[in-house]
């Protein structure tokens, strides 16, 4: 047996035990009785120090050290490059501190998720600051330059830095808030069609038809409920996605349903010969949020989506949304308000939710913001920030289940996903003829081909700027999100002569 074909094995069977986990976390999180927390956090901590152990291994390094000069094809080298940076970077971290992070990060979800029902922060509190304690350590084992919160940023972004998200924040802040405000200050349009009672079996049942539309394989997947919707993928065959239905509010099913759907989409792009490698994984998490964001905003908040979908969901909902047309629908859609929950949020407000988070993690790795503080301290930004008062801890600080989760540096990649999103959007305009009008018939095929092409197909070949300058010509660029905004923004507002 050849060098390269025992890599594979090996990082395929470490594959085998990591996706072992995800099922179980998938459970836990959909299915699982209250009573197996305690033997589900034993498990997930075995199964973590076993994959830990076995990518950490000698032998492993020994195969990457074999393959280093070894005769290989462009894309067998890049497989070896980025598992040789991985291992290089996690070898340095003890199995006994993966194994007891996992148990921190059972225990942690655990506490939220009744803290959250209780809307009572004190309850999460104690396990949330023994969790962040353990990934303070865990940036001293992975090494860092500059800043501790550029190694929890780098798990997530890979080569992502504090210095690179406070010129794109800043950006944010210099650029997209002012137009918000001038949106403020332009006559209000109305949301209240989406606020009626909706049956949740009918949501259900037209939720899976939308799935299906926008090319979702069901024999590769499937979709369940949860409190907090996410995706989740055991293999390119095996994708799942979970929503959440709220009976008198139909925004809650629909952006749920159609976001996970595009993370889906992207994880059933990967070639499935490729499981275990590299290139058999999703970029990053900001490439990965562009892909469900493209869906979620670009196509499914247009007009030219609803133009071609309403009338089906008024046979739907007729005594809701007989009296509406397609333009009424895709501005209630697109109504631009502050919120509290960061998932209900408008595509243009949603970014501040995000940067609260970023200066939140940012402060508390810098070690000047403490867990005890942490509610005062959400509080007090979304008032700066959104003009909001918070009416309790499940609204606010328990809100997002991403810290029970140990995942610290996640929330950044939304809006970085976001900004990719419109970018790869106008690019495959310009690509491919009439799919504006092939979104419009209902048929946005040529789309998935598109991204499968571009982007899904190569996994984690290139860096992110790599493989964004090899789709569009450039690096991440701001300005194809305003440009979005400022155009679908000004056909929902009359901005002409608003002032601020």
């Amino acid at each position: 047996m050849n060098t390269y074909k025992k890599f594979t094995e090996r990082m395929q069977k470490i594959a085998d035990i990591n996706n072992s986990a995800a099922l179980l976390q998938w459970d836990q999180e959909v299915y699982m009785p209250p009573k197996s927390a305690g033997r589900r956090a034993q498990q997930l901590s075995t199964l973590a120090g076993l994959a830990h152990e076995l990518f950490t291994a000698d032998d492993t390094g020994h195969l990457l050290d074999e393959l280093a000069n070894a005769d290989l094809s462009e894309a067998e080298k890049a497989n070896v490059s980025y598992t040789k940076a991985e291992y290089d970077k996690y070898k340095k971290v003890p199995k006994e501190f993966v194994e007891k992070t996992s148990a921190a990060v059972s225990k942690a979800f655990q506490s939220w998720n009744n803290a959250k029902q209780q809307k009572n922060f004190a309850l999460y509190a104690p396990d949330l600051e023994a969790l962040l304690e353990l990934k303070l350590q865990e940036c001293e084992y992975l090494g860092y330059e500059e800043h501790p919160y550029n190694a929890q940023l780098d798990i997530y972004e890979k080569n992502m830095t504090v210095d690179q998200l406070e010129v794109l924040f800043g950006q944010v802040k210099a650029r997209l808030f002012p137009f918000i405000e001038k949106i403020y200050h332009a006559e209000q349009v109305s949301d209240e069609l989406m606020y009626q009672h909706f049956d949740k079996d009918k949501q259900w049942d037209y939720g899976i038809e939308i799935l299906k539309q926008i090319g979702y394989d069901l024999d590769a997947g499937r979709q369940d409920v949860s409190s907090h919707p996410f995706t989740t993928n055991f293999s390119a065959t095996d994708v799942r996605v979970t929503t959440r239905i709220d009976e008198n509010n139909l925004s809650e099913m629909l952006w749920s349903t159609i976001h996970e759907g595009g993370h889906a989409l992207y994880e059933q792009g990967l070639k499935d010969e490729n499981y275990g490698l590299p290139s058999g994984a999703y970029l990053t998490l900001g490439m990965h949020e562009s892909q469900s964001r493209l869906w979620e905003n670009n196509v499914g908040r247009s007009l030219n989506f609803w133009q071609g979908n309403f009338a089906r969901l008024q046979e739907v909902f007729p005594s809701q949304l007989g009296k509406h047309n397609a333009n009424d629908f895709f501005k209630a859609m697109n109504k631009v308000q502050p919120s509290p929950i960061r998932t209900n949020a408008d595509e243009l407000t949603y970014h501040f939710h995000v940067l609260i988070r970023y200066e939140i993690e940012k402060e508390l790795f810098e070690k000047k913001l403490k867990v005890a503080d942490l509610k005062d301290k959400w509080n007090a930004m979304y008032k700066q920030y959104l003009g909001l008062d918070i009416k309790n801890d499940a609204e606010g600080v328990l809100q997002d289940i991403h810290w029970s989760h140990g995942s610290f540096g996640y929330f950044p990649t939304y809006s970085i996903g976001s900004f990719y999103a419109a970018q790869f959007y106008a690019q495959a305009v310009q690509d491919i003829p009439g799919v504006e009008d092939d979104i419009r018939a209902k048929n946005p095929a040529k789309l998935l081909e598109w991204l499968q092409k571009n982007i899904h197909q190569y996994g984690r070949r290139y860096k992110a700027d790599e493989l964004c300058k090899r789709v569009t010509g450039e690096i991440l660029n701001f300005d194809y999100f305003m440009r979005y905004i400022e155009e679908k923004y000004a056909s929902i507002y009359d901005l002409s002569g608003v002032g601020v």
